[in-house]
């Protein structure tokens, strides 16, 4: 049996990423003609057609759709065989690529990098920001190694290694009559007054059950798409919200009125690692995750 190259099975994913060839083999670091040949030898040596062209654009057929998913996850497992090869010569060195969400990277990574670099030299993260459910696909099809993200999420075929909790707190703009911090009661809340981001933002779910937000007539139907315009409508007193304590002091609330108050009782999210279920670096994220442990307890979240 003759077997795709990495090469053709690395140009294909490319193409199907990108959809269009000038693209991809730039992507690729590759002249556009010699993309090209290998995209028809790949075709000719499977003899099915993965490609439909035309003048104006290029469409992956079905079965290119479910043989582009294979490549990467056959790319993801060379990849795999490779960094096992590193990890066993100096564990935690080498690419790494992490996909963080919104609510995590502002606040944890500009605290805890710096010293990372420091404690693992040798280690090259690549970092992709993305709400939880677009960085777990990223992780099944092999686009990612290791996910940074907030618990309980359901996630399917991965392993997950909770690092600390992190307490939410009320947010609120100082002086603001809409609530009173001191004697915070949800119940009092005026109707439509509790500020979230939009659905399928993890905090927005993480919020409403560990702050206990039962009442669903306290929250506005008006929803934020970031957390920037979340703090920038809280800070011109639209209403209150709940920010994790990771952001006190972050770059997003300075030079706003935004001040953050502890809440009565256990209100937190868990953050945590995620990898491919039976990774082989398994042992390796789980170094890494003692490491961001440490990291985030001395400089980090309290």
């Amino acid at each position: 049996m003759s077997l795709p190259s990495t090469r053709q099975l690395r140009y294909f994913a490319a193409l199907a990423e990108h959809l269009h060839f000038g693209k991809a083999a730039a992507a690729c670091f590759v002249s556009q003609s010699a993309f090209s040949i290998a995209i028809r030898e790949l075709e000719t040596l499977l003899g099915v057609r993965l490609v439909d062209r035309t003048n104006r654009r290029v469409t992956i057929t079905a079965l290119g759709q479910e043989m582009a998913t294979q490549a990467r996850l056959c790319l993801r497992d060379i990849e795999a065989l490779v960094a096992l090869a590193q990890t066993e010569r100096t564990p935690l060195a080498g690419p790494l690529r992490l996909g963080v969400i919104p609510t995590i990277a502002p606040f944890l990574l500009p605290r805890v990098l710096p010293r990372l670099r420091k404690v693992l030299p040798k280690l090259r993260l690549f970092l992709h920001e993305g709400t939880t459910a677009e960085i777990h696909g990223k992780l099944l099809k092999g686009e990612l190694d290791l996910l940074l993200l907030a618990l309980p999420f359901d996630l399917d075929n991965v392993e997950v290694q909770p690092l600390f909790r992190d307490a939410f707190r009320l947010a609120c703009r100082r002086g603001t009559e809409l609530v009173n911090p001191a004697n915070y009661n949800y119940s009092r809340l005026d109707r439509d007054s509790v500020l979230l981001l939009n659905e399928g933002h993890c905090l927005r779910e993480h919020a409403i059950s560990a702050c206990r937000l039962k009442s669903a007539e306290k929250i506005s139907p008006f929803q934020a798409s970031s957390l920037l315009t979340l703090i920038e409508m809280v800070d011109a007193d639209l209403g209150i919200t709940f920010l994790p304590e990771m952001a006190e002091g972050s770059a997003l609330l300075a030079g706003t009125r935004v001040q953050t108050y502890p809440l009565p009782g256990r209100n937190y999210r868990e953050i945590g690692l995620a990898w491919r279920q039976g990774s082989t670096r398994g042992v390796e994220f789980r170094q890494l995750g003692s490491h961001l442990r440490q990291l985030a307890g001395s400089q980090g979240p309290r």
